[in-house]
């Protein structure tokens, strides 16, 4: 057996309320950063998307050298990575602490050697460097207040503009950077400021819902842009790569498109209303797509021919995938954290938000009926849910658990089996039909037919008979060395998995009622997920450790290790089209779907 690597789906960046997200962009590139991970999206090519994950706290900010050899990406604590992301080996370049704090924003200046940090932090909020050995190049000093953002004009000689929370801009000339003077344009805070290409203009944009252009060479004042004004705060703003338009994107869920040198708003998108269609951050990517971000994540990418809605919009999840379940051959869906779950096509490469009323909180398991191929989750908001045929949007109603769920599984006559703290319960369209309190703590469960297994936290499973009415215990199973968190029934019915939180992963026999083999002992922390190629030949698992293998049952010791696969931890793997094409799918922490091709020797 031997893999390689397939396609990747990238999270969305992060937003949160009042709170600029810096994106930026390379040619038909947006690059942002989405928790720990850095990613680098190809908007024409979404195979050629990259994920860097080299940070050990939240990334913050990320932006590619004009050369196009490096990028720098910082962090919550005030650390700078710069890394090489020519080629895959995305090889470290530097690393530097250069503030105590988080930072907001970076800038490289035109030659791709030096770098501007801004951000929050106790000595200052700014500083200057070399991006090769981090040695200071200047002063970035006369905010009073966090720095929300920094720009650099490419071209010599050359200047740096600042924005913060004290409503002012710095005006730095360099290199060396040293204070030129301060700029008292915004009432407000300024929360963003970006040079042209040309270097002839910077703007700045803030909470006033204000927007003004400056002479790049000198920081004179040149033009309050006033023609139909944002009605709320203007959070990021961006130049075309002619320098000629500026696109402002503003908490009124507006977007805005303008000339700079008439001064006057060309177009203007209303992307929706409500909290969740405020604009929180903007970039320019290649020649005409112009992107802006929604405070529910999505990528809305526009395009100025189009006048009165996106062009596309780009949806994914913006906090860990915690559960996946197929829904055909080259569509399946996933749980995030947050409570959401998205529907995936491997065909189209592409993913869409499921619509109606979710989960209010961590998805906890997601399931296929064997007959009808609806799929049934739960979550922290102690309920269960049914998604529609299309995968468009939840169905109306909703079963609340007696606890908090933390995994499901649907028997072969479509009744709904749901693990809780404490508790086993059924239900039948909406209706709880039964419901049990075993002596033990139930932790995970598996369906065949009408077999019902349930794992425990005292390393036992339980196999159960299920009449449509009751379960009734026929026999347990004993050989994990931890608590049972993961079980899966092969699709012929002959094999049982059994993974547990010390990383073992036990095959029993659950006709003969034994134990096949318990030399599936590779991963080294708790098992998340289990899937089951369509032959039975062949399990899948996926765990805390980053760790994805796949072992085969015919020859017992052998496996493939997908080492690191998911940084952070994998929650979920799953066989396309029952792994009938070699394609498995792993998504964790980190937010990213990953896919695989797996080739299987004879």
């Amino acid at each position: 057996m031997s893999y390689s690597r397939g396609a990747l789906y990238p999270p969305n960046p992060v937003t949160a309320r009042g709170t600029a997200t810096k994106l930026s962009a390379a040619k038909d590139k947006v690059v942002y950063t989405s928790g720990r991970t850095v990613l680098i999206r190809d908007l024409k090519n979404p195979g050629l998307t990259t994920a860097y994950s080299g940070h050990i706290q939240n990334a913050t900010v990320a932006r590619l050298a004009p050369s196009g050899y490096y990028c720098a990406s910082a962090d919550v604590t005030g650390q700078v990575r710069v890394w090489d992301v020519v080629g895959g080996e995305q090889v470290l370049k530097g690393e530097y602490r250069v503030l105590s704090g988080r930072i907001n924003d970076l800038a490289w200046d035109g030659e791709s050697k030096r770098i501007i940090a801004v951000g929050d932090g106790k000595e200052k909020f700014g500083h200057a460097f070399m991006m090769d050995s981090g040695s200071s190049t200047g002063e970035i000093i006369g905010h009073s207040k966090v720095i929300n953002a920094v720009a650099i004009r490419h071209q010599r000689p050359f200047r740096a503009a600042t924005a913060g929370d004290d409503t002012s801009i710095i005006f730095h000339t360099g290199a060396p950077y040293k204070y030129e003077r301060t700029i008292k344009t915004h009432t407000k805070f300024v929360q963003d400021v970006q040079y042209a290409l040309s270097g002839d203009h910077f703007a700045s944009v803030g909470s006033d819902a204000k927007i003004f252009l400056y002479d790049g060479k000198t920081g004179d004042t040149v033009a309050e842009l006033t023609d139909s004004p944002h009605k709320g705060s203007i959070m990021a703003c961006a130049w075309s790569p002619d320098s000629k338009q500026l696109l402002t994107s503003s908490a009124d869920c507006t977007v805005k498109l303008w000339d700079a040198s008439t001064q006057k708003a060309v177009t203007t998108w209303t992307v929706g209303s409500g909290l969740g269609h405020q604009q929180a951050g903007n970039t320019w990517s290649g020649q005409s797509d112009l992107v802006s971000l929604s405070m529910s994540g999505d990528l809305n990418i526009f395009d100025p021919r189009i006048a009165d809605k996106p062009a596309r919009v780009l949806s994914a999840p913006q906090r860990s995938v915690t559960a996946v379940a197929p829904s055909s051959s080259d569509t399946f869906v996933t749980g995030t954290a947050d409570g959401r779950v998205y529907a995936y096509s491997s065909a189209k490469e592409e993913c869409h938000g499921v619509g109606g009323e979710g989960h209010a909180g961590n998805v906890t398991g997601l399931a296929t009926a064997p007959a009808g191929g609806k799929i049934y989750s739960v979550g922290f908001d102690d309920h269960v849910r049914e998604l529609d045929s299309s995968e468009a949007s939840y169905a109306p109603a909703a079963a609340p658990t007696t606890a908090q769920p933390k995994d499901i599984a649907v028997a072969a006559d479509s009744t709904v089996f749901v693990v809780e703290i404490g508790a086993v319960e059924a239900f039948r369209a909406n209706q709880r039909v039964f419901q049990t309190k075993p002596a033990f703590e139930p932790s995970a469960i598996a369906a065949s037919g009408s077999l019902i297994a349930i794992g425990g936290e005292d390393r036992k499973v339980r196999l159960n008979e299920w009449d449509g009415k009751a379960l009734k215990e026929i026999a347990v199973l004993e050989g994990n060395q931890g608590a049972v968190s993961r079980l899966a029934f092969s699709p012929d019915g002959k094999y049982l998995a059994s993974g547990d939180s010390s990383g073992k992963l036990i095959l029993f026999d659950p006709a003969g009622r034994k134990v096949v083999t318990t030399r599936w002992a590779n991963h080294t922390a708790r098992i998340n997920s289990l899937s089951w190629t369509a032959d039975s030949a062949h399990c899948a698992s996926g765990s805390l450790d980053t760790h994805v293998y796949v072992w085969s049952v015919a020859k017992l010791m052998k496996n493939i290790a997908i080492k690191n696969a998911g940084p952070g931890g994998v929650n979920g793997v799953l066989w396309l089209d029952g792994g009938k094409g070699g394609v498995l799918v792993s998504a964790g922490f980190d937010g990213c779907v990953r896919t695989w091709k797996v080739t299987f020797h004879a």
